[in-house]
């Protein structure tokens, strides 16, 4: 996939969990569970905008574009 979702990050700076984020946003837990493990497919701008409005963000700071190929994991070396 060539979006990467940082939506843990954003949790861990603002110190709060996926329950509280989804109660926040109005979204169901299992949801935000899917988007911030990156196995969502797709985002409402609704929600996205939510989203940065609860943790204070740019959608810059919980999207990220990573071309096809390219590794996203740090070398283990």
């Amino acid at each position: 996939m060539a979006i990467i979702v940082n939506l843990d990050v954003m949790l861990a700076r603002r110190k709060m969990g996926v329950t509280e984020l989804s109660q926040a946003v109005g979204v169901t837990l299992p949801n935000i569970s899917i988007l911030k493990n990156g196995r969502a497919k797709a985002i409402r701008l609704e929600t996205l905008n939510k989203i940065c409005r609860v943790l204070d963000c740019q959608p810059g700071d919980l999207l990220e574009y990573v071309p096809d190929g390219e590794d996203t994991q740090p070398d283990k070396n």
